[in-house]
């Protein structure tokens, strides 16, 4: 994934493309993996292969392909057909499925991507205490951040395993405000964590996640040099945010982060 974030990907392309899958989302009530799983495919196609200018019916094309792909790796039902009636074109089932192998082929076949649900259950593990109850509204809470920022153009720059330690952070500065400083530390010794760029990530997923989120994550960018960044290739590869409009939640939100 390293040339998007050298600059080498058509955002106008995917720009397109990710309003087009999270409209398939929403419109035809799909499963958030399989919108996330699409916008994967489609940032690792648009890394490899470029779009022909003057043709922007490729572009929905893909993204069309990227959905049909992402639902049958995730085994759920997706109406091709409705959605692009309701959009107003249609595909014909041939030309999709010529598609399809087209980004098969550009991806190696390589499908299962490792995405930053596969580094949640490791992080969790440094969560104390490790009640069953509390590490699930973690990782709902978590998700529910990396499905918001998944779109996000900041979020390539990151490996999956960083964008992880970021979500669960967040998540827990959020709900367990009491536990976070020592799950923060817990993170941060990691040998496999570097935590400069961690801190990077922090104050990106921040601006999604939750207001004075740069703030709390200060202190992580300016730690002593980390040592190394877990090295999987990226190529290979939940409750809503409540914070609330009232001045008292924002004052609380200081207070926490003053106190940290």
């Amino acid at each position: 994934m390293s040339p998007l974030a050298g600059g080498h990907l058509d955002l106008s392309a995917r720009r397109d493309a990710v309003s087009l899958i999270l409209q398939a989302q929403f419109s035809c009530n799909l499963d958030p993996s399989v919108a996330y799983l699409a916008i994967n495919y489609v940032d690792r196609f648009l890394s490899k292969r470029e779009i022909p200018s003057g043709k922007p019916w490729v572009v929905r094309l893909l993204s069309i392909s990227c959905l049909s792909i992402a639902s049958k790796m995730k085994k759920l039902e997706f109406s091709l057909t409705d959605f692009q009636r309701e959009e107003g074109f249609i595909f014909d089932a041939k030309t999709i499925r010529r598609m399809e192998l087209l980004v098969l082929g550009a991806l190696d076949w390589r499908m299962r991507s490792i995405t930053p649900f596969s580094f949640l259950p490791f992080f969790l593990s440094f969560f104390s205490p490790a009640q069953p109850p509390l590490l699930h509204a973690l990782k709902a809470r978590a998700s529910r951040t990396l499905f918001k920022a998944h779109d996000e153009i900041k979020m390539l720059e990151f490996k999956p395993s960083v964008i992880a330690a970021a979500a669960l952070l967040s998540a827990a500065h959020e709900l367990f405000p009491i536990q976070f400083a020592s799950f923060r530390s817990a993170i941060s010794s990691c040998e496999f964590v570097n935590k400069e760029i961690l801190g990077e990530c922090c104050n990106a997923i921040g601006d999604v996640a939750m207001d004075g989120c740069d703030a709390t994550f200060e202190m992580m960018s300016t730690s002593n040099t980390p040592v190394t960044v877990l090295g999987r290739h990226c190529s290979s590869s939940e409750s809503e945010r409540t914070v609330g409009s009232s001045s008292d939640d924002h004052d609380l939100k200081k207070r926490r982060i003053s106190e940290l």
